[in-house]
């Protein structure tokens, strides 16, 4: 060998690597070149393979044809150690064995001495470069020496091609990823094509098991949303997994073998029941900030490694904008729900108004305020379920016209409804009241009798003033609430309670916990949906309506009518502040009926306090910081309280005439005055 001609000898060998991604033709440059420096008449290059055996490229010799396989352990250990160690012999003829098919062909090929390189890639062997010669002792540690250098150029183009093979093949993974959006396409519930978008997945990124999990917002638990093949018993799609996993949920985890970790936790204890040794998990972005994955198993260990990471980024891409569109649609779909639920929550509402409306007094639902419709349809939300229901409020609000509308708007509508006063009865009757007795359960007791809540089955049992029972009462109905039993006194046999159980009261019932008048168990027990009921003066706009209803209903229980209420009248009704509600206004009117005997009801028919509070609350009050009191406007009071008339008679101007204490031709003078429609009245 001619030293002098190394340099050139590389540098050709050099381009040739630049050059050509082609191994044969780059094999072929690598063998002429090298001809120039060494005196081979045989030179190979075996190729490692992800197996373990060898691809054998025959570059230059006698021996030609397509590269073929080879494994290591057919050559002899000599041999071996030979081509894996890299080192020189001198005479074949010393080492080979014919017991082996690869130590034959070398023999045939009448070989006797050799070189062999081998290149390592992260510290295993990649490739083995050899140059064989007929004769005895061909090779010196000089020629050794070139081959070493030939070789590193060697590796360089097997890395070269093994990159761009890499590249090529990532590129058909990545394209043939893209026939996952048709599959997506067709539903925007990914759970329901998960199994399809897993064989779409399959040729891509092999697998066994494809599973989508989302985390929980405080990354503690992951749930399993949706998992491809059949359902495994002890793993519900929907079961909650404690997050065990030592990376960050936010970068992709290559798992090569679940039984190789350290802490392998839970998650081998799951991976076991699906057979999983190997995992790919890539993360997903999710709506409102939190995140998921895409899981790829295998029951194959080492199935995966980072170069698969690429390719599973571009699957859950798709996955990811496929869930994007999903929560788009279910948000519509809720919105749509909502406004459907809020629809009929409204005809319900209107529905029991009107049955409701068909009784008289308290019973009947009466007024259009925005507090008031707020608590309509509160109740109206809560009557369809089984739900018990605290109402709460001063005294006199309408607690109990509000029972029966949950009552009429309940499947429990059928049946009984049946209502007790607790405050109205001492301890001893409101027990026989409520659970019933036998005979001779106590003095008086000459037979059996059943309770409330026996007459109430299959209906609503109210209590009314719930916070004046006893702590005693008080421990038997929290057993009718949380056991739905009950024993009548006197007896031994426990009761079924099948009843809805709505309470009322006007007491502060936490003020009396801390006091220890109301057990605090059962408190919570009633406080599952609370309908807190606002006072009158929080819905004046409901009084001349409530008036006018009063007003009916009085004309059958006086006797004679009264002709309608006269303006001044209507002034101190509006301005009083109510302190006993609505009741109040009922007892008023009430009296106020009978003093008017058939004629119009005028403030002088109303008691004198409400007068007094009223005009009390109009007299201009003196300003502290010198300015003088707003002017008080008559005529826009005036024309106000038309309205209201107008509008709390359904836009009947007689009734509004009574109601004004005005003759028909005094209200249409009025309405021509304030510029309202005389044909319209507004």
């Amino acid at each position: 060998m001619a030293p002098d001609h190394l340099p050139s000898v590389l540098g050709r060998i050099a381009r040739s690597v630049a050059e050509s991604l082609d191994l044969k033709e780059v094999f072929a440059r690598v063998a002429a070149a090298t001809a120039d420096v060494l005196p081979f008449d045989g030179m190979m290059v075996l190729r490692a393979e992800d197996d373990g055996s060898f691809v054998l490229h025959s570059i230059a010799g006698t021996v030609d044809g397509p590269p073929s396989a080879i494994r290591l352990d057919d050559f002899s250990p000599a041999v071996r150690e030979l081509l894996s160690t890299g080192s020189r012999i001198d005479d074949f003829d010393r080492v080979l064995d014919t017991n082996y098919e690869l130590d034959r062909r070398i023999r045939d090929d009448g070989m006797k001495s050799a070189i062999s390189v081998p290149i390592l890639r992260s510290g295993r062997i990649d490739a083995i470069v050899s140059v064989a010669s007929r004769r005895v002792g061909a090779f010196t540690a000089e020629h050794e020496a070139a081959l070493h250098m030939i070789a590193d150029l060697v590796g360089l183009a097997l890395e070269h091609e093994r990159l761009w093979t890499l590249d090529v093949a990532r590129r058909r993974r990545l394209d043939a990823a893209d026939a996952l959006l048709p599959t997506l396409s067709q539903s925007l519930d990914v759970r329901a094509v998960f199994n399809q978008v897993s064989a779409v997945v399959q040729p891509v990124l092999r697998h066994d098991r494809l599973v989508l999990t989302s985390l929980s917002a405080d990354r503690r638990t992951v749930t399993i949303d949706a998992l491809s093949g059949e359902p495994v018993p002890d793993l519900s799609p929907t079961a909650e997994i404690p997050q065990d996993c030592s990376a960050s949920a936010l970068e992709p985890e290559v798992v090569p073998d679940i039984e190789a970790e350290p802490q392998p936790g839970d998650r081998c204890n799951r991976a076991r029941l699906l057979g999983i040794r190997s995992l790919l998990r890539i993360p997903l972005r999710l709506a409102q900030g939190r995140i998921g994955a895409l899981l790829f198993l295998s029951k194959t260990p080492g199935t995966y490694s980072v170069d698969d990471i690429v390719v599973g980024r571009r699957v859950a891409d798709y996955v990811s904008l496929a869930l994007s569109y999903q929560r788009l649609a279910d948000e519509e779909r809720l919105a749509a729900e909502a406004r459907d639920r809020a629809e009929r929550l409204e005809a319900r509402v209107v529905v029991l108004r009107e049955e409701l409306a068909s009784s008289r007094g308290f019973r009947r639902v009466v007024g259009d305020s925005k507090p008031w419709s707020a608590i309509l349809k509160e109740a109206t939300r809560v009557a369809a379920t089984e739900t018990t229901v605290l109402l709460t409020g001063e005294s006199g609000t309408g607690k109990e016209v509000i029972a029966r509308l949950i009552h009429r708007g309940s499947p429990r509508a059928q049946g009984p409804f049946v209502a007790i006063n607790c405050a109205a009865l001492p301890e001893s009757l409101l027990e026989s009241e409520l659970f019933g007795h036998e005979r001779g359960a106590f003095t008086g007791a000459t037979s059996a009798r059943a309770g409330s809540i026996e007459q109430a089955a299959g209906g609503v049992l109210f209590l009314d003033e719930v916070g004046e029972m006893t702590r005693p009462v008080q421990a038997k109905l929290l057993r009718v609430l949380q056991e739905r039993e009950f024993q009548r006194l006197g007896g031994a046999k426990p009761l079924r309670a099948d009843v809805r159980v709505v309470t009322a009261t006007n007491r502060d019932l936490p003020a009396a916990i801390a006091r220890g008048e109301f057990r605090e168990d059962l408190y919570y027990r009633l406080h599952v949906f609370e309908i807190r009921l606002p006072p009158l003066r929080d819905r004046s706009e409901d009084i001349l309506p409530l008036a006018e209803a009063f007003l009916e209903e009085l004309a059958h229980v006086v006797g004679r009518p009264a002709a309608g209420i006269s303006r001044e009248a209507i002034e101190v009704l509006l301005a009083y502040s109510w302190p006993g509600n609505v009741r109040e206004l009922r007892n008023v009117l009430e009296r106020a009926t009978i003093l008017c005997d058939g004629g119009l009801i005028t403030a002088e028919h109303l008691p004198r306090e409400l007068g007094t509070a009223s005009s009390a609350a109009r007299a201009p009050r003196a300003e502290t910081n010198g300015d003088a009191p707003p002017e008080f406007n008559l005529d826009a009071a005036e024309r106000d309280l038309i309205v209201k008339a107008l509008d709390a008679s359904g836009n009947n101007r007689s009734q509004a005439a009574r109601m004004l204490g005005l003759a028909r031709p005094q209200l249409y003078h009025r309405l021509r005055k304030h510029g309202l429609d005389v044909t319209r009245a507004r």
